[in-house]
Order: structure tokens, then C-alpha cells, then sequence
């Protein structure tokens, strides 16, 4: 049974067969440090699964926004036209807590708050906080990862 543990004071994402560890990536979550309350931009803690797997055939880069590819590959260029734009690129695994009060229902929901794994930019920098909530990764990453784990896939985010 696979299962993905992300650390984040190492800021990496494991990905489990059983106890054996198969690919270990390194990843950036929220700069705003660990939490789960709507609005915080922190990246939650426990136990959570894959929700939704989205962004199947798009090419790497594609860019999404509302969780629906607009048709755009993320370029530099692209990039210095909305400059502070939070990028949502190649895949989005979409992730729902599992834990209600924690990390499920009310005002600490994961799924509500919309957080993801996801793609990004070449210039964002993996191995340090960074994001406003979600786990962002290599663009050929999260579409690795993506093939390998089915919807449901269990996520422990451990602090």
C-alpha cells in the first residue's frame, strides 16, 4: 500500500511501499510555517489522502488556475507578466483531511482551504519554505509522483 509522508522541517516528501521507501523528493511548503486554520496560509498537519488526482496528459508547465489548465506552458516571460502570481503548474494532486477538528470540517478543513500538491515555477526554490499553504514541487516531480500513487493515497504531514 503506498503512502506519501511529508516532513516539514526537512521539507521533503517520501513515498512509501509498505515501510519501503521508493522516491524522496525535496519540496517547499508555506512560509508561513505549519497550521491548519482557514485563512492562516499555513500548510496543515495529519493525517490526509489524495482527494483528486487532476492534470493527466497536460504537458509539463501547464499552468492552472480554479484547478482548470488555461491553455498556458509557464515561461519566464509568462512569469514577468503577473509577477507575485502563486503558480499552479503540471499536476495537482488535491488533498482532503482526515481528521475532523483537526483537519476536516469547520474552519480547519484542508480540502476547503484548497490545498495541493502541485507544480512550480524552475525559479522556485524546493528544500525551503515558500508556498502560501500548498506543497509545491519540480514540475517532472509532481508529474512522477502523479503516475505512482492512485486516488486516496494516504499523506501524513508531520511537523
Amino acid at each position: 500500500m503506498k503512502r506519501i509522508v511529508i516532513d516539514l522541517p526537512a521539507q521533503s516528501l517520501a513515498l512509501f511501499d509498505g515501510q519501503r521507501e521508493l522516491k524522496r523528493y525535496r519540496v517547499s511548503t508555506s512560509k508561513f510555517g505549519a497550521g491548519e486554520k482557514n485563512g492562516s496560509h499555513c500548510t496543515p498537519r495529519g493525517r490526509h489522502v489524495v482527494r483528486a488526482k487532476i492534470g493527466a496528459g497536460q504537458p509539463l508547465g501547464a499552468v492552472f488556475v480554479r484547478r482548470r489548465p488555461t491553455g498556458e506552458i509557464w515561461t519566464p516571460e509568462l512569469h514577468a507578466q503577473f509577477p507575485g502570481r502563486d503558480w499552479i503548474l503540471t499536476r495537482i494532486l488535491w488533498l482532503s483531511g482526515c481528521e475532523p477538528g483537526r483537519n476536516r470540517l469547520g474552519d480547519v478543513d484542508t480540502m476547503r482551504r484548497y490545498i495541493y500538491l502541485h507544480g512550480s515555477p524552475d525559479s522556485a526554490a524546493m528544500g525551503q519554505p515558500g508556498s502560501i499553504g500548498c506543497i509545491r514541487m519540480r514540475n517532472a516531480e509532481i508529474a512522477e509522483l502523479f503516475e505512482l500513487v492512485p486516488p486516496y493515497t494516504e499523506v501524513e504531514i508531520t511537523a
